[in-house]
């Protein structure tokens, strides 16, 4: 069967067309991720998954490019998906590595380490720090707004809403 009726066929729900399919597929496909990844358990685990989303999605292929490319453009996307994903957790273990050292070092200091700084922590940078420089140092929201060159009205909004949401993280307003 050429290439375009097993698509068709595997569009209405055909599985033999699927698995023909993949079976044409597959190989080129792994050799790809492989060469992406530079590594092959990861390369196996991402063809998977390109095929198991290709069966929910065979809908949308409309036959404008080859059905290798449309395998390899979602092969490609869950691969930036799935480096975007270890970024972010890398990042939030670097950060909570870095809080568990500040707190050991106040604590050994025999510093306090409350729970509104554990609050604080959780919150982005750019409503933390005017947080900090207004309540921890007395800065105006002109100044904080200069130093960050930003507004005192956008300031003002994200230490209002900052301190919002460390009240809630301490449930203060219950």
């Amino acid at each position: 069967m050429e290439e375009g009726e097993l698509i068709k066929s595997a569009k209405s729900g055909d599985k033999r067309a699927f698995a023909m399919l993949f079976h044409q597929n597959y190989s080129f496909l792994v050799k790809y991720l492989m060469k992406v990844t530079m590594n092959p358990d990861t390369a196996e685990e991402l063809a998977q998954e390109t095929m198991a989303r290709c069966i929910e999605k065979i809908h949308l292929y409309q036959g404008k490019s080859k059905f290798s490319s449309w395998l390899i453009t979602i092969a490609t996307n869950l691969y930036i998906d799935q480096q975007r994903k270890k970024k972010r957790e890398k990042n939030w273990q670097q950060q909570e590595e870095l809080y568990r050292k500040l707190k050991w070092q106040l604590e050994s200091r025999n510093e306090e380490w409350t729970d509104a700084l554990s609050a604080l922590g959780k919150l982005a940078d750019d409503v933390r720090i005017p947080i900090i420089l207004k309540h921890y140092y007395g800065y105006s929201y002109d100044e904080i707004g200069e130093m960050m060159k930003l507004s005192s009205g956008t300031i003002k909004s994200r230490v209002h809403n900052g301190i919002l949401a460390v009240r809630k993280e301490l449930r203060l307003n219950e």
